[in-house]
């Protein structure tokens, strides 16, 4: 959706939509599916820019990283920024960047960055906010509950579902001077 912010200054702007966003579009392997997203909110014009206040939730199927079994979140989260358009925007230091670093350069961000969007126009795309907050609100390691067994390092069998016919695993060597010395430090005590 795109906002005309020079309206914005005349009355607050409200929008209620949901939107298809495809999985492929945050780059994440283990989102595997992605409901349609509830985005509602509100622009209001403030000195020196606007401020958009935002609402959004969903339901994202992802794969376990210890059993790779789907499981559904449903997520919601808010949203609030300071929108700037750059024409506006003065800054003591040195200006903001509008589009993202050259590649393999870093960029420094102050506090005040971090809630804040430097719009090129007068006009606000409001999809590359929605995909970024899509993005952060991914789990970094999303689990199918806390206490998930995984899969057997051997036969791949799942554990949730209980003991695999694999043996008991060996030792491994390297580690046989570190259980003989627990065993007399335990029989110490």
């Amino acid at each position: 959706m795109r906002i005309w912010l020079d309206q914005v200054r005349e009355e607050p702007f409200s929008w209620d939509e949901t939107e298809s966003i495809e999985p492929q579009a945050l780059d994440r392997p283990e989102l595997l599916a992605l409901g349609p997203v509830a985005w509602h909110g509100s622009l209001v014009y403030t000195d020196p820019g606007y401020l958009l206040r935002g609402r959004l939730s969903y339901d994202q199927t992802l794969a376990c990283i210890r059993c790779l079994r789907p499981h559904v979140a449903s997520t919601s989260a808010e949203v609030e920024l300071l929108v700037v358009v750059e024409a506006h925007h003065k800054k003591a230091q040195k200006p903001p960047r509008t589009s993202g670093p050259a590649e393999g350069e870093e960029t420094e961000l102050a506090e005040g960055d971090l809630d804040t969007l430097v719009v090129a126009e007068e006009v606000l795309d409001t999809r590359p906010i929605l995909i970024e907050q899509l993005q952060l609100n991914l789990p970094m390691k999303p689990l199918c509950r806390p206490d998930c067994r995984g899969l057997c390092p051997r036969c791949g069998a799942d554990l949730n579902s209980g003991r695999c016919a694999c043996a008991e695993p060996e030792t491994d060597p390297r580690w046989a001077a570190l259980a003989s010395l627990k065993g007399r430090m335990e029989g110490d005590r």
